[in-house]
């Protein structure tokens, strides 16, 4: 029995019954890809549901604001997503005519699709034979096949691809792209996976090596940058205070409180003589108390966020208007969700 074979007659055994897959309806496999890029299955799936309820068609996405499709996206990261999705959408209606792109190339061509997820639509949805490439069947041809290539290398895309596609059973493209992707999920998972019982271990060469904890091999490219964030959490005599909308750079269009980033961690003193700071309050008299007294690390993929919330106390001003029960309306990011949820109670 060949590697297909084998990997789909798992599959159809032992698969998760996962909403998507009681569908071909591209829009419905569209989304969920998108989802579930950066994404675990477990937590996608809630946004997933949310999503098709809010949002059932295309066309339902298409006519949503961008804030809306934001607010629903918080929580889930990497928001570009959640901003390419709408942008597909309303170019879907107002370009397509509504009608979803039927082909590989012509996927392609949706922001925010690359390779993978035009070859995952391509296949389930309308049986194109095109492989999908990615962490998971990156993982499972690395180990099987004992290749030592790094999977973020030029040359290593180039490669798995051309292996993926001649393993690639042309007449179940879709069941086979599932049934590898499943199975590096479930079966051949990054950490302790279940070698003893899979049905391709007799002729694993990772397994045969003693190599399953070095494969796949990764090129370490990534520096972390670190960033020093003060937010100027206001009140006012009214119980106001304000929200800014970020205009570029990480957390684009989601709202904050104003923000004063430094080169290093400052105190109480800078932060009130910093320029930013006297220009916002001029001459109002303000208090200002830190709300967390450990500075707050916020890890994304590539910089970390050390992050004080400053609790400033002000007199009602024109500047300050939007009302403390209505920022819970806003999108905002996780970091700044999660310090909404700890003052609420504190």
């Amino acid at each position: 029995m060949n590697f297909s074979n084998q990997v789909v007659l798992w599959y159809l055994q032992n698969k998760r019954n996962l909403p998507w897959r009681s569908t071909v309806n591209p829009y419905n496999i569209w989304l969920s890809e998108i989802i579930l890029q950066q994404t675990k299955v477990d937590q996608g799936m809630a946004y997933y549901v949310k999503f098709v309820e809010n949002f059932p068609t295309v066309n339902d996405l298409a006519l949503a604001t961008e804030e809306e499709v934001l607010k629903l996206w918080q929580g889930l990261g990497y928001y570009s997503r959640a901003r390419n999705l709408h942008f597909s959408a309303k170019y879907i209606v107002n370009e397509l005519g509504g009608e979803f792109p039927k082909t590989y190339n012509e996927l392609l061509k949706l922001k925010g699709v690359g390779d993978y997820t035009a070859s995952a639509i391509a296949s389930i949805c309308f049986k194109e034979a095109t492989a999908v490439v990615d962490g998971n069947v990156y993982r499972v041809l690395a180990r099987y096949f004992g290749i030592k290539t790094p999977i973020n290398s030029t040359k290593g895309i180039k490669e798995f691809k051309q292996l993926a596609q001649e393993l690639l059973d042309y007449k179940q493209s879709g069941t086979h792209n599932q049934a590898i992707m499943e199975f590096g999920a479930k079966m051949c998972k990054p950490q302790n996976p279940t070698c003893e019982s899979c049905p391709l271990h007799t002729s694993c060469v990772a397994l045969y090596k003693k190599q399953i904890k070095e494969l796949p091999v990764k090129e370490k490219k990534l520096k972390i940058k670190n960033r020093y964030f003060n937010y100027l959490v206001i009140k006012t005599e009214d119980n106001t205070t304000k929200l800014v909308q970020r205009k570029k750079g990480i957390w684009l269009n989601l709202y904050e409180f104003p923000l004063i980033e430094t080169n290093d961690e400052i105190d109480e003193n800078d932060l009130m003589k910093h320029e930013k700071f006297n220009k916002l309050f001029k001459t109002m008299s303000t208090t200002v108390t830190l709300f967390n007294t450990k500075v707050i690390i916020h890890k994304l993929s590539h910089q970390h966020i050390y992050t004080k919330f400053w609790i400033v106390n002000t007199k009602t001003s024109k500047e300050f208007t939007l009302p403390w029960k209505a920022i819970r309306k806003y999108p905002v990011s996780t970091l700044i969700n999660n310090f909404l949820n700890q003052y609420k109670t504190h």
